[in-house]
């Protein structure tokens, strides 16, 4: 049996420790809700990096990670912090064991202040359509 799984690693920049703590408040308030309950903190985990300034929060997968919640959380963090600016972050989906289905990945990038989304990608979906684009079969 295979296991599937998707690996990120980002940094968002809340503006001030004060800021990056109460982040961290949110994430750990979620998480204790229980996982039935909980908005993001299934699929991934967050810290403040020691040899930051305290203004960023390290967002991460620690085996495998789901990149909605990432995204649910950072648009959390820019309404409650009042960011500005875009931001983004690449994932990759990975399998244990070769799978015609197994690999590929993307990337997402929002406008922190309306929470609208600029642009994502999916490279197994871009494949497919760039293939179909130019007239051959997958």
């Amino acid at each position: 049996m295979a296991d599937y799984f998707t690996q990120f690693s980002c940094l968002l920049d809340v503006g001030a420790p004060e800021n990056a703590a109460r982040a961290l408040e949110l994430y750990e308030a979620d998480c204790a809700d229980g996982a039935m309950e909980a908005k993001f903190s299934n699929g991934f985990f967050v810290s403040v990096p020691s040899q930051d300034s305290g203004n960023q929060l390290w967002i991460r997968d620690e085996g495998a990670g789901d990149p909605e919640s990432v995204i649910r959380f950072v648009k959390i963090c820019a309404s409650e912090f009042s960011l500005s600016g875009h931001w983004g972050f690449q994932y990759s989906n990975m399998c244990s064991k070769p799978r015609l289905d197994g690999f590929g990945g993307g990337a997402h990038v929002l406008d922190l202040a309306t929470g609208e989304t600029i642009a994502w990608i999916d490279t197994e979906g871009w494949m497919a359509q760039t293939i179909a684009d130019a007239g051959d079969k997958p």
